[in-house]
């Protein structure tokens, strides 16, 4: 049996409920963990102290500030610093303490902000981070590239030096390249880099240059499963209000359905405030009715996936995606964006339908499901099958199980 260190930073939604079944199902197969994480964590979200002991370490930071024009941007490069530093503290505040444990293996996760945390550069052991995705701010488009974001529209106006707009540029791209090279710096210090799917083994290749090993996550079916309840003409969609889960483009293909449309659920544990508020006036403008469900528990979502007729999932360039394998799981088909992760979980015209991320296909693909309760049955009795069979909780545990003892070996030279 393995000693192992679990560190995480992890915020609600899919990366700490991939961490509570992993803790959940290393501790029931023996194995002695301990876990250390940060302030700023959900920590009351699928808590992990239901199995382990916890250790929550303080990441408080203290911003220095000025009031001319250079203070201002010197300040917000100061402060952003700052917290960069009181990461690396408490970071390696943890790394003291676990390698005070005489643990096996490390087993670090994503860290809130910061994704690739600093813990792996400040200890000397053998290391296993699940990195659940890239920090996206730094390396995408969305919604704008940093990198360009400030740069002239107009080559007329190119030059080299603006003063106001240089100093302006030069904090903001030095912030970048600091978090960007402790990213890089970290990911390095790595043994194995775990991901949740080939798109996601993609995207590290492409951002850090490194081979990171697919570990698929798992859904726990004693939990999402599928109850026999009479299905409603609703329709569900999973994700936290942000642009980037597409929740208007849901609200869109929505209100181009023939009347009466079903309503559309929609479940978040958080989001933007301002994103919300659109939202809401957007669906009353198109005369769509929104039910907005927040940080519902468990039971309540399974209900609710039992009782709904599809899903939507609109999030763009999705690691992976739990929701729709939860759907799945609780007989409910899928009407999913082809692109990420979900590309390798929902099989057109089996558990699902992928479509274009445009509102149009997605309503054409819904209103297939919602005029034809045979194939809606049809597909949901097969999403069950394949979740029991390829995307169970207990396999995703064998896989990550596999990866740690190989890690230990390495480092012992014993073999299996």
């Amino acid at each position: 049996m393995l000693k192992i260190a679990v560190w995480h930073n992890l915020p609600s939604g899919g990366g700490k409920r991939a961490l509570y079944y992993f803790v959940r199902g290393l501790v029931g197969r023996g194995h002695k963990l301990a876990c250390w994480s940060l302030d700023t964590a959900a920590h009351s979200y699928l808590s992990l102290s239901e199995f382990v002991s916890e250790r929550i370490i303080s990441s408080d930071f203290k911003g220095r500030s000025g009031k001319s024009f250079t203070d201002k941007w010197r300040s917000d490069f100061n402060k952003t610093v700052d917290r960069m530093r009181a990461f690396d503290q408490a970071c390696q505040l943890c790394a003291h303490e676990i390698e005070a444990g005489d643990f096996d293996v490390l087993f670090a996760n994503s860290a809130l902000h910061y994704y690739v945390p600093y813990i792996m550069r400040h200890l000397q052991m053998k290391k296993v981070l699940y990195l659940q995705e890239p920090c996206r701010f730094l390396y995408e488009a969305w919604p704008v590239l940093p990198w360009v974001s400030n740069a002239p529209e107009d080559l007329e106006q190119a030059d080299l030096f603006r003063p106001r707009r240089f100093i302006a540029d030069y904090s903001l791209l030095q912030t970048l390249r600091l978090q960007a090279k402790q990213e890089w710096l970290n990911v390095r210090s790595c043994d194995h880099v775990l991901v949740n799917s080939y798109f996601s083994r993609e995207s590290v290749l492409r951002t850090y240059g490194v081979d990171a090993k697919v570990c698929y996550l798992g859904v726990d079916t004693t939990l999402f499963r599928d109850l026999g309840l009479p299905r409603e003409r609703v329709i569900v969609g999973l994700g936290s209000f942000d642009s980037i889960k597409g929740v208007d483009l849901a609200v869109k293909a929505v209100a181009l359905l023939p009347e009466p449309r079903p309503p559309l659920v929609w479940i978040a544990n958080s989001g933007n405030e301002a994103y919300r508020n659109a939202i809401i006036e957007l669906a009353r403008s198109l005369g769509v009715e929104l039910r907005i469900q927040m940080a519902i528990s468990d039971a309540d979502l399974v209900a609710i996936l039992n009782k709904a007729t599809l899903l939507l999932y609109t999030s763009r360039l999705e690691p992976f995606g739990f929701a729709p394998l939860e759907a799945n799981a609780c007989g409910l088909p899928v009407v999913g964006i082809a692109e990420g992760g979900i590309r390798e979980t929902v099989q057109d015209g089996v558990n699902g339908f992928l479509v274009d991320p445009e509102a149009e296909s997605i309503a054409r693909a819904a209103g297939q499901l919602l005029q034809n309760p045979a194939l809606t049955r049809q597909m949901g009795e097969r999403a069950v099958i394949n979740v029991q069979r390829s995307w169970n909780v207990e396999s995703s545990i064998d896989r990550l199980e596999t990866i740690l003892l190989q890690a230990v070996s390495a480092k012992t030279g014993q073999t299996g």
